[in-house]
């Protein structure tokens, strides 16, 4: 079997699963975030629930308006931190702490084989430790904290074999990105997506975060990396206790793509969507008004520590507005101590609390009617971070901080090309 297969067979206490059947399984963990906590905890509350099947297994989290930037935001606050005290639940993580997604990997809450469900999309990142995470709606995670249940249809699953070894300064960014603009944003449309072979091997846990989160960029349902040692390490400096866990070694899938890992260039997402996806060179020279670094796609420590690497000794472009935005509270300090933060701040950074910050367009850093502004993060559509006539582009931390510099798009291979 497939990862999928196998962990959905495992929830549903099967034997066995086939890409196409339907299953009823046990959810392992269930996540909501103040964009729907308030909606999620509303429909237990109006059918009468009382609590939630397992409150060890509910984590809650504000991360997308913190600071809470309109009295609404701090309303909804205040009721979830009542519904979280109501319901029993232990893993709530308050304006603050950071992002969801990651704070699950980082706080030791995702397992290899585990089942996780969320209120967000993104909930994908958690493959990267081979969880199966996916993103559902308020109704039906509101449906999985009554019975600790939810049906799927099992997908079919295609893999990518990578090969060969990125040359700095490309990222695994830029990997997601160029799958993306070679298959469509539609080409894993409820489908798993397992990223294998040699070249997989040799990504960190920091850079399979990122690609399992842009996983559903093309449409997956699941994306997953097998737990290998680089992950059985990460999770035991967690204190979390884990077995290697991958596909069987004939599992059948639906395709398999290779793809050369040397070969890749930096790469850019063009507005406004994400798979129309150019060489950064082809691009180089637009001139932008914005540049982001953060969010659960590139807000984590090697992000900032790569975007430091780039501005330290230089300076933002008099033109550009630099944010900064890290993943969690933990990834702040530890940048603090690493000195990132201080050479993104005396390149002129405004570094932001850790939190989803512009990513989502919630507040801070909205942009004007035609301005642009190149960020780490996952999604660039229309009206995506304020003006629906804004221009939003795609790209890693060094190519972020490469064009901050410039003023322009610029490559990270040779930041100090301007306009």
């Amino acid at each position: 079997m497939t990862m999928a297969e196998k962990i959905l067979a495992r929830a549903s206490g099967r034997d066995g699963v086939k890409a196409g059947e339907f299953v009823v399984a046990e959810v392992d963990l269930a996540l909501t975030h103040d964009i729907f906590a308030a909606a999620v905890f509303g429909h237990l509350v109006a059918a009468g629930i009382e609590r939630v099947f397992d409150p060890e297994r509910v984590v809650v989290v504000l991360d997308h308006l913190v600071p809470a930037p309109t009295e609404a935001a701090a309303a909804a606050h205040r009721t979830i931190r009542e519904h979280v005290e109501r319901f029993g639940i232990r893993h709530f993580y308050d304006a603050g702490h950071g992002i969801c997604h990651q704070l699950l990997p980082e706080q030791g809450h995702v397992r290899p084989g585990a089942l996780i469900v969320g209120t967000d999309s993104h909930t994908t990142t958690h493959g990267a430790l081979a969880a199966a995470g996916t993103g559902i709606g308020t109704s039906e995670l509101a449906y999985v904290l009554a019975t600790g249940k939810l049906w799927f249809r099992v997908p079919a699953t295609i893999r990518f074999d990578l090969s060969g070894a990125l040359r700095p300064p490309v990222t695994w960014k830029d990997v997601i990105l160029a799958l993306a603009g070679r298959f469509g944003a539609d080409a894993a449309q409820y489908r798993a997506v397992e990223f294998g072979g040699p070249g997989a091997a040799g990504a960190d846990v920091s850079s399979r975060l990122t690609v399992c989160n842009m996983a559903v960029e093309i449409g997956a349902k699941f994306g997953f990396f097998a737990a290998d040692e680089t992950a059985l390490a990460y999770l035991a400096e967690r204190g979390v206790e884990a077995e290697p866990f991958g596909p069987d070694p004939d599992a059948a899938y639906e395709a398999l793509h290779e793809l050369d890992l040397s070969l890749l260039e930096p790469q850019v997402a063009l507005p406004h969507a994400v798979d129309r996806v150019e060489p950064v060179g082809a691009v180089a020279g637009t001139r932008i008004d914005q540049a982001f670094i953060g969010s659960c796609t590139n807000g984590r420590l090697e992000d900032l520590e790569a975007a430091a690497a780039v501005l330290r000794g230089r300076r933002v472009h008099a033109g550009v507005r630099l944010l900064v935005a890290p993943a969690s509270r933990e990834v702040f300090q530890a940048a603090t101590r690493s000195g990132a933060l201080q050479a993104l701040a005396d390149a002129g950074a405004l570094v932001l609390p850790p939190g989803c910050g512009p990513c989502f367009g919630g507040h801070g850093g909205l942009l004007a009617p035609g301005e642009r502004c190149i960020g780490t993060h996952n999604r660039n559509f229309v009206g995506r971070m304020g003006s629906a006539r804004a221009e939003i582009f795609l790209a890693s931390p060094a190519t972020v901080a490469a064009s901050a510099v410039a003023g322009c798009i610029a490559d990270p291979r040779a930041p100090e090309a301007g306009p």
